[in-house]
């Protein structure tokens, strides 16, 4: 090893002992003919001193060097003098008095240094990866995510499960997100693809007898990005056999508790709390509600019936809702200007026709421009349904379910945030189940599954599959962590017919089914055990134990939201000679 310590590493124990360290230099001062260089690695900062003690060519060579320069630095340590103590760094007590200097490589002027306080926009930071990690916050999104997936190993290893890896070059099975395609050089005009998940591949384990399985898998996506979306992410993937909902949720659980301590010396009380997907929906709005804090909807619809005023009675009358929450003490939080804000959100961002409002005055009373289109007696209602307060705001949209459920539900998100209603270090774990097996689209006029088409029934609904569809709840679970989707799982339909029946429901006809599916159809055939699952998103877990926005902040090498990677030009043009080995050709855009 060219270094005896890591640059986090000297204390005052290390005092008069000859060490040498290798690093980045940080950053350098001159102070009176002495050069002091910061010396940064993964593991800290170091202060280097080379003094003129140490001879002139040492101080001259010191005195060269550049922010981003890789030296080695030996010498002695020694305490930092009086007055001169840094209880910043962990090694801020000591400092390494040069003896030998080495430049091991010079940098160029780099776009931007890891430590400066005002960063550059994301693509720079993109294009020079190899700088941008290099960051104290990136080091530590990496150093979270290695802790979490060795802890996630260990714990399932615990649990007497197999790590067994499953391709990455399969079949294509077109279901919810498009596949990335992979042409076969082999068989012309064929493709692979790459996995979404390992669902059918795992399934097939249970049905060979491999009881627990696990993977930290990779997957792939073709789909629209967002902040918390990648086209490639890493989920941590597991099957059981033998087991119910409740099995592979308690299971989660003793996950859940045991990265809570370890990462955040946090006490989890389990079982974690579980809410229905109906109650879930009608209280917040969202299938992942955010429960650091309160805020719930309310429903007004019979009130809105009775009101004169034309947007509430028409949602009422046609069959829609009219929903609010009570933004609790936060009426003078709220100009016309905010609300007007506020009003083009929920219209741009979903689709509302506008956003109600009251603010409730000293007296009790509920004043707003729309007041004089409802009764005393029925604001009076509308009060006490809402658990109105003097200082209160109170905002509605009347909509369809659907809007409704958006619009409230990204308001109140929005809200919550803006005005601080929970402690963002906070971390609420919880569940939603009973999921709706199938959901309608109105576009193609047909079912699609909520989660996927492997999904089963619960016991007690397996009759409505023929009888009534859109009231078939599944065995479905996922767990939601401050808000966000940070895993799901089902039971899996382990009869063949049962699973046949759900391919006819969702539109896939027995050729369909045997083209896609085959294998599995055949493997449920030969004794396949009863299974469920989860995956948890691993990316998903990194950004939000570490309390970061962005999951390209938890990402060694993320793509942008174009897909597309800034350092590697990913994706690129490729030579002719490998398309015709592929017997690929490319068509013009203007030609498409």
């Amino acid at each position: 090893m060219l270094r005896t310590h890591t640059c986090g590493e000297l204390r005052a124990e290390n005092v008069d002992q000859e060490v040498t360290l290798c690093g980045w230099v940080d950053s350098t001062r001159d102070h009176g003919g002495a050069v002091f260089i910061d010396l940064r690695d993964r593991y800290g900062k170091s202060q280097v001193v080379a003094a003129p003690q140490g001879g002139v060519p040492l101080v001259e060579s010191a005195s060269r060097l550049r922010s981003e320069d890789v030296i080695l630095a030996k010498g002695l340590v020694a305490m930092r003098p009086e007055g001169t103590v840094n209880d910043k760094l962990s090694t801020g007590e000591v400092e390494l008095r040069v003896t030998h200097l080495e430049v091991l490589n010079r940098s160029q002027t780099p776009p931007f240094t890891p430590g400066q306080p005002d960063l550059p926009g994301e693509d720079l930071r993109l294009k020079y990866r190899f700088l941008d990690l290099r960051r104290p916050e990136v080091q530590r999104a990496m150093y979270l995510r290695s802790r979490i997936v060795k802890s996630m190993r260990d714990y399932f290893a615990e649990h007497d499960f197999l790590d067994i890896e499953t391709p990455v070059l399969g079949r294509s099975t077109p279901e919810g997100a498009r596949d990335y395609l992979v042409p076969s050089r082999v068989h012309h005009g064929k493709f692979y693809a790459l996995p979404q998940s390992p669902q059918l591949y795992k399934q097939i384990l249970m049905v060979a007898g491999y009881d627990r399985y696990v993977q930290v898998a990779k997957c792939f996506r073709d789909e629209d990005l967002r902040a918390d979306r990648q086209p490639e992410f890493t989920q941590l993937d597991l099957e059981m056999s033998f087991v119910d909902a409740d099995d592979v949720i308690g299971l989660i659980d003793g996950l859940v508790a045991r990265l809570a301590g370890e990462l955040l010396g946090m006490e989890v009380k389990l079982p974690l709390p579980r809410l229905a997907y109906d109650e879930a929906m009608e209280r917040y709005g969202a299938d992942a509600p955010d429960l650091r804090f309160g805020m719930e909807l309310v429903d007004c619809t019979d009130l809105a019936s009775q009101a004169e005023f034309r947007v509430f009675r028409g949602a009422a009358d046609s069959g829609g809702r009219v929903r609010g929450f009570n933004a609790k003490g936060a009426a003078a939080e709220f100009s016309r200007k905010r609300i007007d804000e506020l009003t083009d959100y929920v219209r741009q961002d979903f689709g509302a026709k506008g956003l109600a409002w009251f603010r409730v005055e000293e007296d009790g009373t509920l004043w707003s421009p729309i007041s004089k289109n409802f009764s005393d007696e029925l604001l009076v209602q509308f009060s006490e349904r809402m658990g109105a307060e003097p200082g209160d705001q109170l905002f509605f949209v009347a909509d369809s379910w659907e809007v409704t459920c958006k619009a409230l539900a990204g308001l109140r998100r929005r809200l919550g945030a803006e005005l601080k209603l929970y402690d963002e270090n906070a971390m609420h774990f919880s569940w939603v189940v009973e999921f709706p097996m199938f959901e309608f689209d109105e576009d193609n006029q047909r079912w699609n599954a909520m989660h996927h088409p492997f999904t089963a029934p619960r016991v007690d609904d397996a009759a409505l599959l023929d009888e009534s569809p859109a009231s078939c709840r599944a065995q479905a679970y996922d767990l939601v962590i401050n808000g966000s989707e940070a895993g799901g799982g089902t039971i899996r339909l382990h009869d063949c017919a049962l699973q046949e029946k759900v391919f006819r429901l969702l539109g896939i006809d027995e050729a369909t089914a045997k083209e896609r599916f085959g294998f599995l159809l055949e493997a449920l055939q030969y004794g396949a055990p009863p299974h469920g699952g989860i995956a948890l998103g691993i990316d998903r877990f990194v950004m939000l134990f570490g309390g970061w926005d962005n999951i390209r902040d938890c990402i060694a090498f993320p793509k942008t939201q174009r897909a597309s990677d800034m350092m590697t030009e990913a994706p690129g043009d490729v030579d002719a000679s490998q398309l015709a080995e592929l017997n690929v050709r490319t068509i013009p855009l203007s030609e498409t």
